[in-house]
């Protein structure tokens, strides 16, 4: 990219003013929303929720978060999806990504035979897709060289992006346009992060607060460039240079991030700045807007409210590549509390066992896990994670007590 940087902004203008691209359903709102209750939504839960998070059978007690599974822009995106297929019945319809992290509502979508871009040696090809085609990018959105191919193969464009994945790319295009670097509180390889970025011109993204204390020592202090590059190497834009493109920066993040950590990180940059240059023109080289998305916020909170109980245990539930759900887990191992953070009720063996993704990323499975006698057990989910998941597995821990 360098310098020959393209006006996303413009491109993203006359993108949304084609006839080709569509940012809103096609009114089929009212079967779609049958289908998607009948699928995702479960009685059970929604008794859970009247009876103030709680339910008790025999010696379980359930505690529910209260904020907890699929969130606005995940019910808005798979809402969308659904109704594309109703709109074009017999059209070619492809998804660019997951449209969320979770495998039951991809492997619907897949039933609904909307094809997902295959994936060759790490890089998609979008070979398979013919003009006329229609295509769907998913929540999290897509990059701008996606975007730009799918018009130039004159695609139908159904865009569910998250609107609050879009106000960081606003966000971004601010910095770009007064040439602040943008820092990316983020994961570099995941599709947000990836899509956000191809807005920015000059980019850095970092994973956590050790990071970015990393990068505001060798502001003050300067330090190895090449150890610098080396650490960042895939996480930065193209001929990005630490000595020169950390003068001025922006604070920018993947929506899913903790909230606080993206905040400390925010104030670490601004006082770095300041102690550099000053408060008087501090302005001129630091700038950061809100861009955590409510929903994560909830979820989080909901979680820190919840782990202050007298729980035995917590049961996560969410993709095993969902980044908001990974952050919940956190929460209940920060708390020592014993946690599962699994993907769907096919997780629970039925002799008490359970196979669970560790924060490593590893899946292990554990004997033995739901103790004897009376134990009380919290439950949350991740925002991609439709109800009827969530009741599958509180279905499953009764029948193991009985």
């Amino acid at each position: 990219m360098g310098k020959h940087c393209m006006d996303t902004k413009a491109f993203k203008r006359s993108l949304q003013h084609s006839e080709n691209y569509h940012r809103k359903g096609f009114g089929h709102e009212a079967e779609v929303s049958g289908m998607l209750q009948s699928e995702y939504q479960s009685n059970l839960v929604q008794q859970i929720r009247d009876n103030g998070y709680t339910l008790q059978q025999g010696d379980v007690t359930i505690r529910l978060a209260e904020a907890f599974g699929f969130c606005w822009g995940v019910e808005r995106a798979v809402a969308m999806a659904y109704e594309t297929r109703q709109h074009f019945p017999t059209q070619r319809i492809w998804i660019t990504n997951e449209i969320i992290h979770n495998p039951s509502v991809n492997q619907r979508l897949q039933e609904m035979q909307v094809g997902f871009i295959p994936v060759i040696a790490g890089v998609k090809d979008f070979s398979v897709v013919e003009s006329g085609d229609v295509a769907i990018l998913p929540a999290f959105g897509a990059s701008v060289q996606e975007m730009q191919l799918l018009q130039e193969k004159n695609c139908k464009i159904v865009d569910t992006t998250c609107p609050w994945v879009a106000k960081v790319w606003n966000t971004v295009e601010k910095h770009k346009k007064s040439e602040y670097t943008s820092i990316i509180h983020g994961k570099y390889n995941h599709e947000e992060t990836i899509a956000t970025s191809s807005f920015a011109n000059k980019y850095l993204v970092v994973l956590n607060m050790a990071q970015a204390e990393y990068v505001c020592n060798y502001i003050l202090n300067g330090g190895n460039r090449d150890e610098f590059m080396a650490k960042f190497s895939r996480a930065c834009s193209a001929g990005f240079n630490p000595d020169t493109d950390l003068e001025k920066v922006g604070i920018a993040n993947q929506t899913t991030m903790l909230k606080s950590e993206t905040e400390q990180i925010g104030k670490l940059f601004e006082r770095t700045m300041m102690r550099k240059y000053g408060p008087d023109t501090l302005n001129q080289h630091f700038i950061s807007f809100n861009t955590i998305c409510d929903a994560t916020q909830e979820r989080q909170d909901a979680m820190f409210q919840l782990v202050e109980e007298k729980l035995d245990l917590m049961v996560v539930i969410g993709g095993f590549n969902s980044s908001n759900t990974t952050h919940l887990q956190e929460i209940a191992i920060e708390h020592q509390i014993p946690s599962y953070h699994i993907d769907s009720a096919n997780r629970i063996g039925t002799a008490n066992q359970i196979e669970h993704r560790l924060l490593s990323g590893e899946i292990t499975a554990t004997e033995d896990w739901l103790p004897s006698g009376k134990i009380t057990v919290g439950i949350t989910s991740g925002a991609s994670t439709p109800d009827k998941v969530v009741a599958d597995v509180v279905e499953k821990i009764f029948a193991l007590k009985m």
